[in-house]
């Protein structure tokens, strides 16, 4: 049997995350929301119902039996239960919108579905791309347990300092941590295979430091905060989701909020969290074409793939910035910076299409990964329609 993600209710709440992907593969917590039902419900055959084109890259479902499935949610004990014994023809419905369905996709249709069940229970729902970061104390909880379960962790070496319950700590094999401080008193830190912090980083947690991620020299690190895998963090930062292959790897503060995959922050760069006036922030609708409350006081920015800020870029409180952007101008940019921007301000020339390849060759091929077809025709996609 395959899972089938459907991006059907979802996808154009994540923008601009979601240009480049299914919502499936966004990261909060340790795993993607694809990674983490994979490893719930034990499969390993999946394909997304997403954008199509998108779905180039990201294969469509196969004619066969399938469990169909909103991936951007976490279960309980009780409602993965319900979800594993569905039969043929059943689905579980929450807030008037289908979430999963035991459906043959040889010939899907919501008229095939004969069951449909409420839940009934509060689920813990990602709708929104400011939820990665907001919620993401929770997902790291889930993750943890999950993948640490039955599991014993490397010791941690007696050169660091250790605040909190030592069952809230889990290193993997091959990770480095020398000369810093711990705190897992509000919340656990977790540790990936082949990561290093440095000398003289300060951690609380909540902490996800994915596969190969690095925390250079005396970085700062508040809770609840995802980064990599194989990402580089320096600097201070809070309450964000770094995507995989992204580097922060200088001075400067970022908080709440999420950045996406093959994205660099210059040393110095730095994003306000909050609005001088305290207020609620506004970020920009891809959707209603216009800035939208968001009920957060504290928000960043959101950061689409391949994008880039130069040494000392200052960025407003609740700033989007699109897809393969380089900011480099003086002054601060608009709260909207439009893909393939080149310098960031209003109204600047698009970046070459060329030249973004290129670049993104480059940074690529510096993690031994190629830019492959798809991938250009996907950033194709969105220099010309978006």
């Amino acid at each position: 049997m395959q899972i089938v993600f459907s991006d059907a209710q979802y996808w154009n709440k994540f923008l601009p995350l979601t240009y480049t992907k299914p919502v499936a593969e966004l990261r909060c917590g340790i795993l993607t929301f694809a990674e983490r039902w994979k490893k719930l419900l034990n499969l390993t055959e999946y394909s997304y119902i997403t954008e199509d084109y998108l779905q180039a890259k990201f294969p469509s479902p196969k004619k066969v039996e399938s469990l169909f499935i909103v991936p951007n949610f976490i279960p309980s004990d009780a409602l993965l239960e319900q979800i594993k014994c569905l039969e043929i023809g059943e689905a579980l419905v929450y807030k008037d919108e289908l979430l999963v369905a035991k459906v043959n996709m040889l010939n899907f249709s919501i008229s095939q579905i004969e069951k449909m069940t409420d839940i009934t229970e509060d689920i813990l729902m990602f709708e929104k791309h400011t939820d990665l970061f907001s919620k993401n104390a929770a997902a790291i909880d889930f993750d943890f347990d999950l993948v640490t379960k039955n599991r014993i962790s490397q010791p941690l070496s007696k050169t660091n300092g250790f605040l909190g319950n030592q069952n809230n700590l889990f290193i993997e094999e091959g990770a480095i941590v020398e000369y810093s401080t711990l705190n897992c008193n509000n919340g656990k830190i977790y540790i990936g295979k082949n990561a290093e912090i440095m000398e003289n980083c300060s951690i609380r947690g909540s902490l996800a430091l994915c596969e190969g991620s690095v925390l250079n020299m005396g970085t700062k690190i508040y809770g609840p905060t995802t980064i990599g895998p194989v990402c580089k963090i320096g600097g201070e930062v809070n309450n964000i989701v770094v995507s995989g292959y992204s580097n922060k790897g200088h001075d400067g503060f970022l908080g709440n909020s999420v950045i996406g995959e093959w994205c660099n922050l210059g040393a110095g760069t730095n994003s306000s969290n909050l609005k001088n006036n305290y207020a609620e922030v506004k970020l920009w609708s891809y959707n209603s074409k216009k800035f939208e409350k968001t009920g957060l006081q504290f928000c960043g920015i959101i950061m689409g793939d391949h994008s880039k800020t130069a040494i000392n870029i200052q960025l407003n409180t609740g700033t989007i910035i699109g897809v393969a952007t380089n900011i480099f101008k003086i002054g601060f940019p608009p709260n909207l910076v439009e893909h393939f921007s080149w310098g960031g301000m209003k109204g600047d020339e698009k970046f070459n299409l060329n030249k973004a390849f290129e670049v993104a060759e480059i940074v690529m091929a510096r993690r031994k990964l190629t830019l492959q077809q798809e991938d250009k025709d996907i950033l194709t996609y969105i220099f010309d329609n978006f």
